[in-house]
């Protein structure tokens, strides 16, 4: 070939387009537009879900009084009596834990691993601390003990009470969340320099855009630790936290060599050595889980200013054997726990309440609005009954060196999080089948 015909086909190919908010804004309209009219009901669910939520503490003080609170007396009645007593009600019972009324209206709570029961779910007796007789039995859910109310909203949340197949609605949510919040934030950025519509269709527009980015923080927070409970993203985060070492540490049960077997100072004695040396309520007092294994006395407070510190005790002797502080925690295990409790609203009390209470309200509006503005696109003539899609083939305006690598992220996220990557492809193939129709049609 000679100079002059590679310049000529140089000349003739045609230039690569240029990366411009014009050439991008068309594949993040149309990202938005799918992944919300798709993906939104399941977020609807959520956010109603998660509504409900929200409040079932102070439900659950008032619906389970009872079994929670009892009258102030004078006079406690020894644990190990109150224990005795409900390991009485439950013979077929294995106590795995005893949670002392931290105050003293409170009731005890000890807590039975029993036959027949779902994991994750306890049987819990209620004993009144002063008079050693039992309050009531609950089937508790969780590390949280979250009572049968609280258990049945938080299924309905996590799984629409359909077990390990209807966890894929809420992580379909979880993954898509944070999709959509970016993309829409890049839109607003976009679109900024704008002049303010004034139709019915634009004023709706504006309301989603600003609220949209009131709470978007706030979603993404949401999505990120939402991630963290899913079935197959939620495996995927703990595999790489494990990698990085980023778990949350555990305080040693190993008791030495040289500690006497079988001999045990119980359960009353535990927790003085625990409360001497600091460890505040709320606690839960876990027995040894065999020969040669201490005590756990660890602390169960969810709220600011967290307590999670932990403490093994000796069973002969009595002494601690091993503390592990809060404040020892890796950041990362740190930020997971801070995390988890911001988004069940537990750890700032009802200012976390009523954030989430917030955000889940915005969400449902953004929602409305984005269907409701999908429905003013409608033609007023034809057979459609719907809004129309935006513009198809965004993504050829988009240079290689840039929608390369967008590729490679992309199939990256999805190997991490499946049902995210799985849903994409999904849609991809139903909009390729569309389109294809779309062209017969015209032919």
């Amino acid at each position: 070939m000679s100079i002059d015909q590679s310049e000529e086909r140089t000349a003739e190919a045609p230039p690569e387009p240029r990366f411009t908010w014009a050439a991008v804004r068309p594949l993040l309209v149309r990202l938005h537009f799918y992944a919300g009219v798709f993906v939104g009901p399941f977020l609807l669910v959520a956010a109603l879900t998660g509504l409900t939520y929200i409040w079932t503490p102070q439900v659950e003080q008032a619906v389970y009084d009872h079994e929670l609170h009892v009258p102030a007396a004078p006079g406690v009645v020894p644990l190990a009596q109150q224990t005795a007593v409900a390991k009485a009600a439950v013979p077929d019972g294995t106590i795995t834990g005893i949670r002392p009324g931290p105050a003293a209206t409170d009731s005890t709570q000890v807590i039975f691993n029993r036959p027949g029961l779902e994991p994750s779910f306890h049987h819990t007796v209620f004993v009144d601390p002063h008079t050693g007789q039992i309050r009531g039995q609950l089937e508790t859910y969780g590390s949280g003990q979250a009572l049968p109310l609280r258990s049945w909203i938080d299924g309905l949340h996590a799984n629409l009470q359909l077990g390990d197949f209807g966890r894929w609605y809420s992580e379909l949510a979880a993954s898509w969340l944070w999709v959509v919040v970016l993309a829409g934030i890049a839109l607003w950025i976009g679109s900024r320099k704008r002049k303010k519509p004034q139709s019915a269709r634009g004023r709706l527009l504006s309301w989603h855009r600003m609220t949209g980015l009131v709470i978007a923080a706030g979603l993404l927070f949401l999505s990120a630790t939402g991630l963290t409970w899913s079935e197959h993203a939620g495996d995927n985060i703990s595999g790489l936290r494990a990698q990085l070492d980023w778990t949350t540490p555990s305080v040693s049960t190993a008791l030495p060599a040289v500690a006497p077997q079988g001999a045990d100072v119980g359960i009353d004695a535990v927790r003085a050595t625990t409360l001497q040396a600091g460890l505040s309520d709320p606690v839960e007092i876990r027995p040894p889980s065999g020969p040669g294994k201490a005590y756990v006395v660890a602390q169960v407070g969810r709220s600011w200013p967290t307590k999670a510190d932990s403490m093994a005790v000796d069973p002969a002797t009595g002494r601690l054997t091993d503390t592990l502080p809060f404040s020892g925690y890796s950041l990362a295990a740190k930020l997971s726990r801070w995390g988890i409790d911001a988004h069940m609203g537990l750890l700032f009390g009802v200012a976390n309440q009523i954030v989430l209470t917030g955000l889940a309200v915005g969400l449902i509006a953004v929602i409305f609005w984005g269907y409701r503005m999908w429905w003013l696109r409608r033609p007023t003539r034809g057979e459609a009954r719907v809004g129309r899609p935006p513009v198809r083939g965004a993504w050829r305006r988009i240079p290689g060196r840039v929608l390369a690598p967008f590729l490679v992220v992309t199939a990256v996220v999805g190997y991490y999080l499946p049902v995210f990557g799985l849903s994409l492809l999904a849609f991809l193939v139903v909009d390729l089948i569309v389109g294809a129709r779309h062209q017969e049609a015209k032919a």
